[in-house]
């Protein structure tokens, strides 16, 4: 044995401390060491322990223990006199600085009378590394969920904005396209007014009373363009063309054509897209006023009850006059002594319009009042269609975007290109289509003659002539000479040659005043032999 072994085994630390007996794994690792007083009666030989040493300071690089800290060397390196493999060996003292240590290198066979079982803690690296592989994966799956679900989030917030950018600027593009954005609107409306078409919905209103022939008509029209709506009245003497050929009056279209053939007259007349007519017959316009809780008028005349129902005074002159169903439909239809039918007409006219103001806006309550009301409708409009035209139309007369116009009619009952063009083009979108009273005559013809059959011959003979036919109705007392009137005498060679057509003498022609409605007026007597 070398000097310097001896030197090592003489160290009197390796005597007086000496290994636990006890399982080093059981409590964490190893037992610390413990001095003792006594020599231990079983006391490994220097070979041995010398053998134990030089492997560790081998492995640790160093010739020898440091002399200065022997029992904390031996303590730390050996457990029944095996090396303690660095892993396992305590921290050094706070004050002391540690050395780095290169890690035990495992050994596959014995070394030394050491078994390689006894370094079985090294293979826990491999699984310590599996499991960081496993968390470092888990890591990175889980970061990049969530750097997808940021991704998905800035996608949502991108398109969240783009459809709220979207819903704002078609907002306000509706605002400019209705005329109604501040500083704007006005101008859009009228250059789109002016520059493209418009689109409208007219519904004809006939309001009948149930004890006469007499009635009102005016187009509704709902200008969805402009946002704007009208009442349009229009008299009784207007013709408009039948469906046989010929002319007669709204009036008497109303009363003998019937809903559907006057809805068609007005739309070839006036060049409008009629949806259906709205037959108001008077007991349904008292129901429709109390049912919406009275309307308010600015009346213009004292209007009373029958004398069956006690002559009351239903309506007094006044302005902001509030009236019940009875008084609205007594208002609607009076016509006072001498006061024209345009008179009437007016009074009519402010009855719709208040009735209107007084609908709801939404379609769906205003289409529960139609239903209530129980009106006859043309098969063509709906309780659904008019509900929603009435909720519009209100919607309109609230804002302030409403008016009222009399259709400018001339004594023959034609319309002129020139004063009507203020209603029919810019209200109603058409054009006049009537005859011209310088074109093809007109001719009205009205039966005197005691036989009811000869009106019907005498249309034959007007309409294959080539001339508009006008039903002038049935007059009496009879007549035993037929009468032909013209009123231009641009009209009077047209006359004679009709006289020959119906038979009659030329004797029977003259210049005067026939029906306003017609360029001539045929008034057939008994000598009308068809």
């Amino acid at each position: 044995m070398s000097g310097e072994q001896e030197q090592y085994g003489q160290d009197p630390y390796a005597q007086r401390y000496y290994p636990a007996p006890e399982d080093p794994y059981a409590a964490g690792g190893y037992q610390q060491q413990y001095p003792h007083p006594q020599v231990p009666p079983q006391q490994p030989s220097y070979d041995s322990y010398d053998h134990a040493a030089g492997y560790y300071q081998e492995q640790q690089g160093q010739g020898h223990a440091h002399p200065q800290q022997p029992q904390q060397q031996y303590a730390q390196q050996q457990v029944h006199g095996y090396p303690v493999p660095p892993q396992y060996q305590p921290q050094p003292h706070p004050q002391t600085e540690p050395q780095p240590q290169p890690e035990p290198q495992p050994q596959a066979e014995s070394q030394g009378g050491f078994d390689t079982e006894m370094f079985a803690f090294i293979e826990e690296e491999n699984e310590q590394a599996e499991d960081v592989i496993d968390w470092l994966k888990f890591s990175e799956s889980r970061t990049e969920r969530r750097d997808e679900r940021k991704r998905r989030g800035r996608k949502r917030v991108t398109a969240l904005v783009v459809v709220l950018v979207l819903a704002a600027v078609g907002g306000v593009g509706y605002l400019w396209k209705t005329g109604r954005l501040p500083g704007l609107g006005g101008a859009s409306a009228a250059a789109q007014a002016a520059t493209g078409a418009q689109k409208r919905n007219v519904i004809v209103v006939n309001l009948r009373p149930v004890d006469s022939n007499d009635s009102s008509t005016a187009l509704l029209v709902d200008n969805q363009t402009t946002g704007k709506g009208s009442t349009v009245l229009l008299p009784n003497s207007l013709t408009v063309p039948t469906d046989t050929g010929g002319t007669t009056t709204l009036g008497n279209s109303v009363i003998d054509q019937g809903a559907g053939p006057t809805r068609d007259a007005l739309n070839t007349l006036l060049g409008a897209n009629i949806q259906g007519i709205w037959r108001l017959d008077t007991p349904y316009l008292e129901i429709l006023v109390d049912s919406l809780g009275d309307i308010t008028v600015d009346t213009d005349a004292t209007v009373k009850a029958d004398a069956q129902d006690g002559g009351k005074t239903l309506v007094t002159p006044g302005k902001q006059q509030d009236l019940d169903g009875q008084a609205a439909v007594a208002y609607a239809t009076y016509r006072g002594p001498g006061e024209s039918e345009q008179k009437q007409l007016a009074r009519f006219g402010q009855v719709m319009q208040a009735v209107l103001m007084k609908m709801p806006s939404d379609a769906e309550s205003a289409t529960k009042i139609v239903d209530a009301m129980g009106a006859i409708l043309d098969p063509s409009l709906t309780d659904q269609q008019l509900g929603a035209s009435l909720a519009q139309l209100s919607n309109q007369v609230k804002n302030g975007g409403y008016q009222t116009a009399m259709l400018p009619v001339q004594p023959n009952g034609t319309l002129s290109a020139p004063s009507s063009d203020s209603v029919v083009k810019d209200i109603l979108g058409g054009a006049v289509k009537n005859s011209d009273p310088s074109g093809t005559p007109t001719v009205a013809v009205k039966n005197a003659s005691g036989n009811a059959g000869a009106a019907s011959s005498a249309q034959v003979a007007v309409v294959n002539s080539g001339y508009t036919y006008v039903d002038g109705g049935t007059a009496s007392p009879v007549q035993s000479r037929s009468q032909i009137v013209y009123t231009a005498d641009a009209q009077a060679q047209t006359a004679h040659e009709l006289a020959k057509t119906l038979g009659l003498s030329d004797n029977e022609v003259s210049k005067g005043q026939g029906q306003p409605n017609a360029t001539i007026t045929v008034v057939l007597g008994s000598d009308y032999k068809g």
